[in-house]
């Protein structure tokens, strides 16, 4: 009987989590980082996964592309790329974010791998253009390459800034404990999709 409830395809994957200071868990023990609580999540729904912590703290777009190709390990099965926070940090042209985004899933689609692309959101001190140049790159570029969109990384926190100041650290850039595991929450089920396009 307990061999009937296993998955089809019960083969460890393993997901690269490509990013910057979000994905590698700054400011965090190592256990409440995104990739370890993520993994966490994954395998108590009964996912066969290891998550991959290819987060960079400080890494802007450019530098996820410069490191993609180290990244994408043949053992790899799949990747989540979020990526986008210190471009804007640093005002970069949503141009060069774009064209370096778009060579990452340009590259990991070429491979095969299927992709969790989650957006990022431009404040509006950079002005209106700047906002919808920025904001249009993701929703653009997943249905480009027909990846996977997950809109937000912080969606989880929900849409009151007062509240979701309590599952941030110090800083309001980064994600307490707490933080975390609501945007885990939120975006676990669409890295179990994720999962569900690797090729057997």
């Amino acid at each position: 009987m307990f061999l009937l409830i296993l998955p089809a395809h019960a083969e460890q994957v393993t997901i690269a989590a490509l990013g910057d200071s979000l994905t590698a868990g700054y400011g965090l023990a190592p256990a409440e980082g995104f990739v370890p609580q993520l993994q966490a999540w994954l395998q108590a729904k009964g996912a066969e996964v290891v998550v991959m912590n290819a987060g960079v703290s400080g890494d802007t777009t450019a530098g996820g592309a410069a490191r993609l190709d180290w990244t994408l390990t043949p053992d790899v099965g799949a990747l989540i790329v979020t990526l986008g926070g210190n471009d804007l940090l640093r005002g970069i042209d949503p141009a060069a974010s774009r064209a370096n985004l778009d060579a990452i899933l340009k590259s990991a689609t070429g491979r095969g791998l299927p992709v969790l692309l989650i957006g990022m959101q431009a404040p509006g001190n950079y002005g209106p253009d700047y906002k919808s140049s920025f904001d249009a790159i993701y929703p653009e570029l997943a249905q480009t390459y027909k990846t996977l969109l997950a809109p937000s990384f912080f969606a989880g926190l929900g849409d009151d800034p007062v509240a979701a100041r309590g599952f941030l650290q110090a800083d309001g850039l980064h994600p307490n404990p707490a933080g975390v595991a609501a945007i885990v929450e939120n975006l676990g089920p669409q890295v179990l999709e994720l999962l569900t396009k690797v090729a057997n």
